[in-house]
């Protein structure tokens, strides 16, 4: 079973990623005065060299360094030992003398590795690259750094198997069991990591990286779960925050439910503007989907690989192409083949975002998500409960309702470890402005949580830019508008008026 990803895109490739975090702990008395906190271990100096090739892809080029940063497993307990941290970066490319410090990035997740992603990225950049070190890294947990692995690659593939939307009670069984399975593997091959994940860890992470690399402030571009990373670094450090631009924004006040339910809306929202975008009535194509997923489920299609398309598979193909308007005439392509009976389109989007490559071998990442996610959230449905709610899931959507309303309950059931808040803390009183960037169009992130994060960062702390466009982010997908301000933001200091707009 996979989850929806809440993360960053990048045209043909989506970079996925997914869930809530957080804790309920207050802001740290100590942590705004620019010194490491008495858990940290000792001062350290980054050796920096050649980046190597990793699981996740090739050695970048020569502009790119990488080393390790050793942070505690646990800060409240310093003496369980450390865990080493993969990091890259590319040093500013203008003048010295204009260098503005490092500018760290997280592309989404829970589990999307910034190692592999910032050099594919780093184009977008440029402007930027300028006047900041571009840095990104491995949260813990993820890739190159302790990365967890709780299935095998056949084993991944035989829980592909798995109806996501049960229909009676043999599958249902099956749902339930293949959760309790993962759940297991995860254990066991994390160990004592599994319960030192979380999101506030990683925002503690950051600080300690702010320190290492010999900046006093924190200069941040994150990026849909990486939006959810940044409000709660800003609730803990806020006299570390110096220019934090959030875009693709989770919102921070949802439980478990209430992010399936907004990407319920967000994906049907964008689903609608796909159909009208090929003049189809929204209305009768998603009865057109509806009809040909239940199909699917009755009578899987057949691939020219000879694996078979199944509904699970299938609703998943779907939603990849509504991460980026560019992809949209390759879910056209998809869906009429299979309606032809040809579910090769549909099951090569589908192996896409299960990070699947053609020689049947998966990424860690959705590995990754479901172990920090299901340490972040407390809130876990039981089947009975996901039962009653599955209706209001429907009348959202019917295409992907039933899918995420089911993923409320499976995603984290019978976890070894107990989650640990319902939504995160990113209130930041006396912050420095955080620009909060929400695209009307966004099926991952919906608009609507940018505007709840604004609100929850506090007066004169949350900047709202509205981007009214299509796919999951603002930042370079086209708005020249969104682009300008966002550098003016990072490269200038100059702040929006609050309520800005972008066409």
């Amino acid at each position: 079973m996979a989850r929806f990803p809440r993360g960053a895109t990048l045209a043909a490739a989506v970079l996925l990623v997914g869930c809530s975090g957080g804790t309920d702990e207050g802001p740290d008395e100590k942590a705004g005065d620019g010194k490491a906190s008495a858990s940290a271990p000792a001062p350290q100096k980054l050796d920096w060299g050649r980046c190597k090739a990793t699981s996740d892809g090739p050695a970048p080029g020569s502009d790119w360094q990488c080393t390790t940063l050793k942070v505690p497993l646990d800060y409240a307990n310093p003496d369980e030992g450390t865990i080493g941290l993969a990091l890259i970066r590319s040093k500013a490319a203008g003048d010295a003398d204009e260098r503005r410090g490092s500018l760290l990035f997280n592309f989404g997740g829970p589990g999307g590795s910034g190692v592999s992603m910032l050099p594919s990225y780093a184009g977008l950049t440029s402007e930027l690259h300028e006047r900041y070190d571009l840095v990104s890294w491995d949260p813990r947990g993820v890739a190159e750094s302790e990365g967890v692995r709780c299935r095998s690659d056949k084993e991944i593939q035989a829980g592909e198997s798995v109806d996501a939307t049960p229909d009676d009670a043999t599958e249902e069984t099956a749902f339930f069991k293949d959760a309790t399975d993962f759940g297991a593997g995860c254990e066991k091959a994390a160990g004592k990591l599994l319960s030192h994940v979380s999101t506030t860890e990683t925002a503690r992470d950051m600080d300690l990286m702010r320190q290492v690399l010999g900046d006093e402030k924190m200069h941040y571009f994150g990026i849909s779960y990486g939006t959810e990373l940044g409000g709660v670094y800003a609730h803990l450090f806020p006299r570390n925050v110096g220019r934090l631009v959030l875009d693709a924004v989770v919102d921070p006040t949802a439980d478990t439910v209430g992010h399936a339910k907004n990407q319920t809306l967000g994906f049907q929202r964008a689903l609608d503007n796909y159909l009208k975008s090929t003049g189809q009535a929204p209305k009768d194509g998603t009865r057109k989907i509806e009809d040909l997923l239940e199909r699917i489920d009755a009578e899987p299609l057949t691939t020219t690989s000879g694996r078979e398309l199944t509904q699970t598979l299938a609703t998943t193909g779907i939603v990849l192409p509504l991460y980026s308007e560019q992809s949209w005439p390759t879910l056209t392509s998809a869906l009429d083949a299979a309606e032809d009976g040809d579910g090769t389109e549909l099951l090569a989007l589908a192996d896409g975002y299960n990070d699947r490559d053609p020689s049947g071998r998966y990424g860690t990442m959705t590995h990754s998500q479901r172990v920090i996610s299901c340490l972040d959230q407390k809130q876990r449905p039981t089947p009975e409960e996901t039962k009653k709610l599955l209706p209001e899931f429907l009348e959202i959507s019917p295409v992907f309702g039933e899918f995420l309303g089911w993923d409320t309950a499976g995603w984290c059931h019978d976890w070894p470890v107990p989650g640990l808040t319902d939504s995160p803390e990113v209130s930041a009183p006396g912050a420095a402005p955080v620009l909060v960037v929400g695209n009307t169009g966004d099926p991952a992130t919906p608009y609507e949580g940018a505007r709840k994060m604004a609100e929850e960062l506090g007066e004169g702390v949350g900047v709202m830019l509205t981007w009214k466009g299509e796919g999951h982010g603002a930042y370079g997908s086209g708005s020249s508008c969104v682009d300008s301000t966002v550098n003016a933001y990072l490269l200038d200091g100059t702040v929006p008026k609050d309520g800005k707009v972008c066409t």
